[in-house]
């Protein structure tokens, strides 16, 4: 005799609402931030702490962020030459597109002149700013690279939140840890515990990110104001177009020959470039970028590994302009 089934109708899976989306969340705060820094500037002008809140929240997670991922991905590794080799790789990457893209800047900012017909005085300038930015782009040795990157304690580099002091004491402590076998399992364990803790704060302050991102663009239609940038619009479509297709076409190839599409990834990272958009700090994008990288297959310790030091050595954008 058979017991007769009653069939179970299980509850609709929840849909996610269009509007919890972050991406939306962020393009609405965006607008808004444009339309109240166009009718209210001095209101406007006072939203710039919702911005650098956002920023510090930010920057706040990413060192330990980079340590747990390093040091958990190197020590989960069979073959440490890996990292190596894939570095070495990223490194001559970072140095080809880079140069590339300097290249082609000069050539857009030689036919095109962008920055013709501004009439600025030197007497009104900021000289404090102007000796920073000519500090900041004097020549540098490799020895003096080497010894920047360098911290002077441990503790040192997380304090001063230097991403590149925190990469190479994350893969030092990775390496040891890696060599010490059976021993250091506890120590790994505790730090992927560390590494869930630190990701689930990155959703927590990720859900600010409208508010972080209203802030700043606020401030900067509010201080600028909508009719100022009209001196600056030849040299933003420059800038712009200029990037658009460097991105489509420098990008476009190199997605091809890795064997993906380049848009449905950007559109996997939309909520990462509104962000950098609206507060002008691709630090913003670090942490959920590397989430969804570790998401879509990628290996822990390189990402973890090529995603700081891109932050610091790819700079196509800065090349550019």
């Amino acid at each position: 005799m058979t017991t007769p089934t009653i069939p179970v109708s299980l509850p609709p899976a929840r849909t996610r609402r269009w509007y919890s989306s972050l991406w939306v969340q962020v393009t609405v705060g965006i607008a808004l931030a444009i339309l109240f820094g166009a009718l209210s500037p001095a209101r406007a002008v006072a939203m710039k702490p919702l911005g650098d809140g956002f920023i510090r929240l930010v920057t706040m997670i990413i060192t330990v962020m980079i340590f747990c991922t390093v040091v958990t991905g190197i020590a989960g590794m069979r073959d440490l030459r890996k990292v190596g080799r894939v570095g070495g790789k990223a490194l001559l990457y970072f140095e080809v597109v880079s140069t590339l893209a300097l290249v082609v800047g000069l050539i857009v900012g030689n036919v095109v002149h962008p920055g013709s017909g501004f009439n600025v005085n030197a007497a009104t300038l900021d000289a404090r700013a102007v000796a920073d930015y000519a500090g900041q782009a004097k020549a540098q040795t490799v020895t003096d690279f080497l010894m920047r990157i360098i911290p002077t304690t441990i503790v040192d580099a997380f304090a001063k939140g230097d991403i590149l002091e925190v990469v190479l004491v994350s893969l030092l402590f990775g390496f040891a840890l890696s060599a010490t076998g059976a021993f250091g399992k506890p120590l790994v364990e505790m730090l992927e515990s560390l590494s869930r803790v630190v990701f689930r704060m990155v959703d927590i302050v990720m859900r600010f990110a409208p508010i972080g991102a209203f802030g700043a663009m606020a401030f900067t239609i509010g201080k600028y104001g909508v009719s100022s940038l009209g001196p600056l619009l030849k040299l933003i479509a420059s800038f712009w177009t200029t990037s658009i297709l460097f991105v489509v076409v420098v990008f476009g190839a190199v997605a091809w020959m890795a064997g993906f599409s380049l848009f449905r990834f950007l559109a996997h990272i939309k909520e990462e470039i509104l962000l950098v958009l609206a507060t002008s700090s691709s630090e913003t994008a670090i942490p959920t970028l590397m989430e969804k990288l570790e998401g879509l297959g990628c290996s822990r310790s390189l990402v973890g590994l090529i995603v700081p030091t891109g932050y610091t050595f790819n700079t196509d954008g800065s090349a550019l302009y």
